[in-house]
């Protein structure tokens, strides 16, 4: 590129929006540390990263749309059951492919139903949203020679990856590197979006939607698209979770799951696309040895955390590390 084509404004700040910052690469430093510190506890590191995944595909509808939904374990769940039953019923067992299959089955989902739910806003499409995922929920009951029903598909063969890397179920660290590889993958397209002009419309339309449509934006067709998207990366992350573990059951549409990522969201962070490795880390590691702990009374624990980061945080953990980091700068910025 030439100097004068860098020195135009609008390529200065698209230049600047996609800079990595020096700390950018530490979370997966971090990632990878743990596979060689931690070789006991890849399970739960497995659990982590695909919660990441998911919490990342979340934070792009509320976080940067301000999409608030309740259901998004619906697309979920559409990719766990979409590599589940191709597996258990011996259709389609290779993994990387059956990746792309549960994201453009979660994607032609999420494309319909935001056509028909965006049409509403506020606590109307968020009972809407609820709604669909219990739907699908008692859809997957229903077809029990296909799912399950509620019991689900005990034995969900993953072939080995490109033939020679075994997928056991019971040797996590093939499946934590798959995993890792995967969740980069993902975090670099949700990157991408959100620093893209694309992204910062959203943001847009989230401050303010009717300025937005004033200026002549695409308001609607913009969100769809971002839900279209959104539902892709979740189905991709239902679909790594029933790879990892080998079955599937209707935990993957339940309410507890929609929930418990978006107060990971909450947790950590949303609208910072690093909100969702901050609050997967904290809540899925408390929560583990909070129920080592206190077996029967351990979410009386995580529930004392979350109280008090909602009420002393402005937006999550990375709110308090901002107000400290502001606070450190401010002291030194005085003579």
């Amino acid at each position: 590129m030439s100097a004068i084509e860098t020195d135009q404004p609008g390529v200065r700040d698209f230049v600047y929006r996609h800079r990595l910052r020096w700390w950018e690469p530490l979370p997966w430093i971090l990632a990878i540390a743990f596979f060689f510190m931690f070789p006991r506890h890849l399970g739960i590191g497995n659990e982590i990263l695909v919660v990441i995944l998911f919490a990342l595909s979340l934070d792009l509808v509320l976080g940067y749309a301000g999409i608030v939904t309740l259901g998004h374990a619906a697309f979920f769940g559409i990719g766990a059951y979409t590599v589940g039953m191709l597996a258990h019923h011996g259709i389609w067992t290779e993994p990387l492919s059956g990746l792309v299959i549960a994201a453009v089955a979660a994607g032609i989902f999420g494309l319909i139903s935001g056509l028909i739910l965006l049409r509403t806003t506020g606590l109307t499409l968020l009972m809407l949203t609820l709604c669909m995922m219990l739907l699908l929920e008692e859809a997957a009951n229903l077809g029990q020679a296909w799912t399950g029903g509620y019991d689900g598909l005990d034995t969900v063969p993953i072939d080995p990856i490109f033939g020679t890397f075994d997928f056991n179920p019971l040797i996590p660290s093939t499946q934590y590197i798959y995993i890792l590889c995967v969740l980069f993958i993902g975090f670099v397209v949700v990157r991408t979006i959100v620093y893209s002009p694309f992204g910062e419309s959203l943001t847009g339309i989230r401050e303010n939607t009717l300025r937005m449509h004033a200026v002549g934006a695409p308001v609607r067709k913009r969100l769809v698209i971002c839900y279209t998207l959104s539902a892709a990366i979740a189905g991709v992350a239902g679909a790594l979770w029933a790879q990892a573990n080998a079955y599937v059951n209707m935990s993957t549409f339940s309410l507890d799951r929609a929930a418990t990522v978006l107060i990971i969201l909450v947790l950590g962070g949303y609208g910072r696309l690093y909100g969702a490795f901050v609050g997967a880390v904290a809540y899925m590691v408390l929560s583990h040895y909070l129920a080592k702990l206190y077996p029967t009374a351990w979410q009386l624990g995580l529930g004392l955390m979350l109280v008090i980061i909602a009420l002393g945080a402005r937006n999550g953990i990375l709110g308090i590390a901002d107000a400290i980091t502001s606070r450190f700068r401010g002291k030194r910025a005085v003579p």
